[in-house]
């Protein structure tokens, strides 16, 4: 773990965040194109078995791109799951959990990694000054009530000077949170939240 924040000082996450698969309207495919909201761009995408049925379903992250000059580069999650006629539709959406392009205080962009796997859903940001500050929001499918519930979140800061001197936390349900739709995630507003 201290390793990873090492990492993380060193400006690893700067770098990840500068590679990550931005969308280029012509790479778009175009199943999503219709997805996409008005004055909103593709983001980053990615396939996988979202909700366990065997079909590959979507997760598009679209960032606000009305022109305007103090446009903070809105984000919104939205997860796409494919129907028996083979077309995406669009299930879920979260305008929080991914933050803007501008939330990261002198770091930047504090995006670093969006993790898609097979009925899993992970975002990870990194950001800060002087004091620098990152978390981690996890998202399992549950087939009972069939929907991405969250299941973990991490939380973690220090101060630029002292990297090793990391404080953290982990937060699980039901100790801290109840169930909570992904579509309900407010990374500010969690703990306690959600019936058990």
């Amino acid at each position: 773990m201290a390793r990873h924040f090492r990492h993380l000082v060193s400006g690893l996450c700067a770098a990840l965040a500068a590679c990550m698969t931005h969308a280029a309207p012509s790479e778009t495919p175009e199943e999503l194109v219709p997805l996409i909201p008005a004055r909103s761009t593709l983001f980053f995408h990615d396939y996988a078995d979202l909700n366990g049925d065997g079909r590959e379903d979507a997760l598009l992250v679209v960032e606000s791109a009305t022109g305007k000059e103090d446009d903070d580069g809105q984000r919104t999650l939205l997860i796409a799951v494919r129907q028996s006629d083979g077309k995406l539709k669009i299930v879920k959406r979260n305008e929080k959990v991914v933050y803007c392009r501008t939330c990261g205080g002198t770091m930047g962009d504090p995006l670093t990694e969006i993790s898609v796997k097979a009925r899993t859903i992970t975002v990870e940001h990194y950001g800060g000054s002087g004091w620098r500050w990152g978390n981690s929001f996890k998202f399992a499918y549950s087939r009972r009530d069939d929907t991405w519930q969250l299941v973990r979140v991490e939380e973690y800061s220090f101060h630029f000077s002292q990297p090793d001197n990391v404080k953290s936390h982990s937060y699980k349900p039901p100790r801290d949170f109840g169930k909570i739709d992904i579509a309900d995630f407010d990374p500010d507003k969690f703990q306690g939240v959600g019936p058990k």
